[in-house]
């Protein structure tokens, strides 16, 4: 997450909003706050369990959050401007930010939003199979849909997926990969929370059940509401699928930081 916020503020961006638990803000504000203060705006919003339902109550046993598009939406009065969303626990690299950046700044509007998609190879385990999202387009660029691919990995200079009953299929080398980092104008407020309405409807008893920006991506471009351009990035994304990939992500970093890409102390000296 610092390292995401780091290149948020050298991209441009003045402000970053949490999206966490009440029950834990005070340890995170602690966390944060000496690090952030007089480089960045800071502002936190609580994803509760009872936030938006509307005429629907949190049914006995639910302790699964509603999901990613729920969380957006719980920080709808804190944004009112063009804003990007990403993983707190996920490095996404310093051009996607830049372009982040650029497209909130010159072309994001009530019909135009985007994704930034990453080169699959860029994404992939050393340590086995990954799950991923993978951007379909159309001639424009424009995103089509995201299908997700369970079980994604390089085998013989060859990214591939496997389907449920074994089968292999290529994945060709100009696919794009949905890692969750979204830029949205305000407009998309109003969206989810209606669209939300309807998740309750057909999912409120499923225990579950998550309401997820994929999802309510693919609903705004079926309904003709706009289009998601999809903003090819060579940015290097590492995350933890598996425990032996901690050691690698901290390696890249630690090369990152010896070739000056970032200072040693991200803070005293940013």
């Amino acid at each position: 997450m610092d390292y995401s916020i780091y290149d948020a503020i050298e991209a441009g961006f003045k402000r970053v909003v949490f999206i966490i638990r009440e029950d834990f803000a005070e340890n995170f504000k602690n966390t944060f706050e000496p690090k952030l203060k007089g480089k960045i705006e800071t502002e936190y919003v609580y994803q509760e369990m009872d936030a938006y339902l509307g005429e629907y109550s949190v049914p006995e046993g639910r302790t699964k959050p509603w999901g990613t598009s729920h969380a957006i939406l719980c920080a709808s009065k804190a944004v009112n401007e063009p804003f990007a969303v990403i993983n707190a626990d996920d490095f996404y690299g310093k051009d996607a930010f830049k372009k982040a950046h650029n497209f909130l700044s010159n072309e994001c509007d009530e019909k135009t939003y985007a994704l930034l998609g990453y080169e699959l190879s860029n994404t992939l385990s050393e340590n086995g199979s990954v799950s991923r999202g993978v951007c379909e387009v159309d001639q424009n660029n424009n995103l089509v849909q995201i299908v997700e691919r369970l079980k994604v990995y390089e085998e013989d200079g060859k990214i591939v997926y496997e389907e449920g009953d074994g089968s292999k299929h290529e994945i060709p080398e100009n696919f794009k990969a949905s890692m969750n980092f979204w830029c949205f104008h305000p407009s998309l407020f109003p969206f989810l929370e209606n669209e939300f309405q309807e998740f309750l409807k057909e999912n409120i008893n499923t225990p579950k059940a998550e309401f997820l920006i994929p999802h309510s991506a693919d609903r705004f471009i079926k309904k003709g509401l706009g289009i998601i351009k999809v903003i090819p990035t060579a940015a290097q994304w590492f995350g933890v699928t598996y425990k032996e990939d901690a050691p690698v992500v901290k390696r890249k970093l630690t090369e990152l930081v010896e070739d000056g890409a970032y200072p040693i102390n991200l803070w005293t000296q940013a």
